[in-house]
């Protein structure tokens, strides 16, 4: 059983590829606690995208901090040990400062993330979704989240290339990296079936996988 091997189970990848539903899906499958990042409760995110220059450094430092609570969280699991699903890592919140801080900024806020990522919890199994730029945008544009109309494809990409060198060098547990190019690992039971699969026979090192849509 999946839920057995892996207690943590955390899903990555760019804006738009679908970690959220897809981490709501899984948990619902593992009947698990699902843990997500909500952007929404973060007061500067949406000036942010109007302004990067101005506000990054409040816009990551906030995400640094809830983050770090919720993994705090984690560390203080009860007796039962319960299995979850995340949308995130606490790593990527370094991969969004080095996009997007200036040196002297991303200094401050390393000060910061060593004093708060002591002990963070790694997970036992790390999906990696991705995706085109395109077809990132059109999911973003799909989604309609008003402040996120403004993301700019070279940021994706930037961002996207910044995830590819990070699970290009990760080492920390099994690794599952998943093209959604072409799948709807949420709407699709077929897919969706495909992926869990792939990760029952999962046991360590790193997997590529192309999930896809049946012939008709």
């Amino acid at each position: 059983m999946l839920g057995k091997r892996f207690k943590y189970i955390a899903i990555e990848g760019p804006i738009g590829v679908g970690k959220t539903s897809l981490a709501r899906r899984l948990s619902k499958t593992l009947d698990c606690d699902l843990l997500l990042e909500e952007p929404q409760d973060n007061p500067f995110l949406e000036r942010f995208y109007q302004d990067q220059r101005s506000n990054a450094l409040a816009t990551q430092l906030h995400f640094l901090f809830q983050r770090s609570r919720q993994c705090q969280q984690m560390r203080q699991a009860d007796m039962f040990d319960p299995v979850r699903v995340s949308d995130f890592m606490l790593d990527k919140d370094q991969l969004f400062a080095q996009l997007t801080l200036d040196n002297e900024e991303y200094e401050l806020y390393e000060l910061v993330f060593e004093r708060l990522a002591i002990d963070a919890p790694q997970p036992d199994l790390v999906i990696y979704l991705q995706a085109s730029v395109d077809t990132l945008l059109k999911r973003i544009a799909k989604r309609g989240i008003g402040y996120e109309q403004s993301i700019e494809g070279e940021y994706l990409q930037n961002l996207s290339d910044l995830y590819m060198r990070f699970f290009h060098r990760y080492d920390r547990g099994p690794l599952l990296i998943v093209n959604v190019e072409e799948a709807d690992l949420v709407g699709s039971d077929h897919e969706y079936e495909q992926l869990l699969e792939q990760l029952q026979s999962l046991r360590s090192g790193r997997r590529y996988f192309n999930a896809f849509k049946p012939e008709l």
